[in-house]
């Protein structure tokens, strides 16, 4: 197996695809649906236009489907939610499926939705990602950052480096070091920044452009949420392009 991380999609090869594409943007979109299919939403389906998200929505039951769009951190009007995975409680979510358009992860998603298998990855659901990676040994990994509007985000590359870090902790075993998994030179940052700030993330988030933009917006506790650590065991696997479920 070799891991490759890339800070934003932008920067991701363009002519290939990996075995296995996992997308991260911990504040906020993959947090979010994480939580939405722990809370037993029907799937998750995401744009990267809030006009085909609004088009596509409008074929299914208003009691089946919720509409969760965010730019600049704030909900878009016209949806039923924003982009606060504190908001998808099983009594607003079951049952129902998410269409979901957000500033960046969603453009992630499109970057690598034609891979073979494309899982989404946050902090709080980092051993589930690592399970599945352990489990199914996939050659080739991508770790993509959503980052923001094209940049580096310090939250992304620290999911990058806590899935990382477990892994490499639990293969070490087998004669598979950090090393031996590195496909590029980001992989080694990324565990670096995460064993610096693994036991303050709530803090590096607090540093992080974008968390100083929720902040503004008075999302403290979407940072103290999306800060935990392996607290949902709920694994997003596209089951077809642009729509996740909860691998079984």
């Amino acid at each position: 197996m070799k891991l490759f991380t890339f800070h934003t999609p932008e920067l991701t090869p363009a002519e290939s695809l990996p075995d296995c594409a996992i997308a991260v943007d911990v504040l906020r979109a993959t947090s979010t649906i994480a939580t939405a299919l722990a809370a037993n939403a029907e799937a998750v389906q995401v744009f990267s236009s809030i006009e085909q998200l609004m088009q596509t929505s409008e074929q299914w039951s208003p009691d089946k489907r919720l509409r969760a769009g965010e730019r600049g951190g704030a909900k878009v009007p016209g949806c039923d939610l924003g982009n606060s995975p504190l908001d998808c409680t099983p009594d607003v979510v079951e049952g129902r499926r998410l269409f979901i358009s957000t500033t960046n992860g969603t453009r992630c998603l499109e970057r690598i939705q034609a891979a073979e298998t494309v899982l989404t990855a946050a902090l709080i659901n980092r051993s589930a990602v690592v399970n599945y990676l352990l489990r199914y040994r996939p050659a080739t990994v991508w770790i993509v950052g959503s980052g923001w509007e094209g940049n580096f985000s310090l939250e992304d590359t620290v999911c990058a480096g806590a899935i990382v870090h477990q892994l490499a902790a639990r293969l070490a075993g087998d004669g598979h070091p950090l090393e031996a998994l590195a496909g590029n030179d980001e992989v080694f940052g990324a565990v670096a920044l995460y064993t610096q700030w693994q036991n303050n993330l709530l803090g590096l988030m607090h540093h992080a452009s974008h968390g100083q933009r929720l902040l503004r917006l008075d999302c403290h506790d979407d940072l103290k949420y999306c800060a935990q650590t392996d607290s949902l065991n709920v694994l997003p696997i596209q089951k077809e392009p642009g729509v996740l479920v909860k691998a079984e």
